[in-house]
């Protein structure tokens, strides 16, 4: 493989930004939702949870169509296929339409970051492939924060239904400004059919990484999604919940600069347990109090927790099954957001009854061992190969 980038190309970091902006923007929605459709809180969380499920459920496959004809042409036809489903989703009249209409959504937009990543695996040596996600992750936390900003705001103004125009929308132009992407050089040779999957799925690290992956995504993305929700249910409007949910993006834009310059030193289990130890702070300030301030901290802190574990854990997933990346990153994806579509359905009964103490209190303690056990893990993967262990850590 021939790597000549040391950044995301801007078409590519544009439709992880949509992509981003998409899948956050429903979580100050979702009391206006309940209202607007009247139905449960604990009903209306469907919308986010099988947004999220579709989301991850559909990554395989994403893979193996990348594998197969290319990053760049799945992503764009990906990108159309979410500028319609949007586009439907703003127009449903009851509940179940809805979900129908975010669940294919999510379906489409679930191509756009895994094939990113790939790309970025694709063409980015790997010496400097964790700052490059690093900078693909800082574009990304600002289409998170300005979805639950924004997101807020104009549900607020206009309702919760322009909210998923705006993604929609963009995705056309992301759709057309792809097409003067190249597509990458790409590890070895194509196996047969099914090939890259089998290959992907005998491999003890892959299957280790998607593991960690189901876990992060239930702890940290699921649960994240109820931090608006606590402060309306304590009487916050929707744009001051937005705009407190936001600072997770700001956390992680200004933590993947951190990142970007620790990772020339630090070994990468470092950076995990850094991760995970500032995952573990954010709900257990949340969990002793829900209010504006403990909101506004705890997103800050996991915004942390994402860009030092997370990106940590991308970059190992870029590595352990080189000649089928693509594959490997969508099942990595996948497993990510079905732990948090997992976790999202679980905890909407705590939700509804208000319970948020205990939900976050439940998101700390399973953040410990995630923590643990994933900077060990890749510790040991580190020892074994010779090029990390000569200089310490693995981009």
């Amino acid at each position: 493989m021939s790597a000549t980038l040391d950044r995301p190309p801007r078409s590519l970091a544009a439709a992880s930004f949509v992509s981003c902006f998409d899948r956050f923007a429903v979580t100050p929605m979702l009391v206006l939702i309940a209202v607007d459709l009247d139905v449960p809180l604990a009903t209306a969380v469907a919308v986010a949870s099988g947004y999220y499920l579709a989301y991850g459920l559909v990554q395989p496959l994403w893979g193996v169509l990348s594998d197969r004809f290319g990053r760049v042409r799945v992503m764009r036809a990906a990108l159309l296929g979410a500028a319609v489903t949007g586009l439907v989703s703003a127009l449903m009249p009851v509940l179940g339409a809805l979900v129908v209409s975010r669940v294919a959504a999510g379906a489409c937009f679930g191509a756009v970051v895994p094939t990113s990543l790939t790309y970025v695996g694709d063409t980015v040596q790997q010496s400097v492939r964790q700052r490059a996600l690093s900078d693909l992750m800082g574009v990304m936390s600002l289409g998170t924060a300005l979805a639950t900003g924004f997101g807020g705001l104009l549900g607020d103004l206009a309702g919760w239904r322009p909210v998923f125009v705006v993604p929609a929308v963009c995705a056309l132009a992301c759709a057309v400004a792809l097409r003067a992407l190249p597509e990458p050089p790409r590890s070895g040779p194509a196996p047969g059919r099914g090939g890259h999957v089998g290959t992907v799925l005998r491999s003890p690290w892959a299957l280790l990484v998607f593991a960690l992956a189901f876990v992060e995504g239930a702890v940290l993305i699921g649960t994240m999604a109820f931090l608006a929700t606590a402060l309306q249910h304590h009487g916050v409007s929707t744009t001051v919940a937005g705009l407190c949910a936001a600072a997770y993006g700001l956390g992680v834009w200004l933590f993947t600069r951190l990142v970007k310059r620790l990772s020339r030193g630090w070994p990468a289990w470092w950076l995990i347990a850094a991760g995970g130890a500032q995952m573990c702070a954010g709900y257990v300030v949340v969990a002793a109090g829900v209010s504006v301030v403990t909101v506004t901290v705890t997103a800050l802190l996991l915004g942390g927790g994402w860009s030092f574990m997370h990106s940590s854990l991308q970059t190992w997933v870029t590595s352990v099954v080189p000649q089928a990346r693509g594959t490997a990153v969508a099942f990595f994806a996948s497993a990510l957001f079905v732990g948090s579509a997992a976790s999202s359905w679980a905890a909407g009964p705590l939700a509804g009854d208000g319970s948020y103490g205990l939900l976050f209190g439940l998101a700390a303690a399973a953040a410990l061992p995630l923590t643990v056990v994933a900077a060990l893990t890749r510790r040991r993967y580190g020892a074994l190969l010779p090029a990390e262990g000569a200089r310490g850590h693995a981009q």
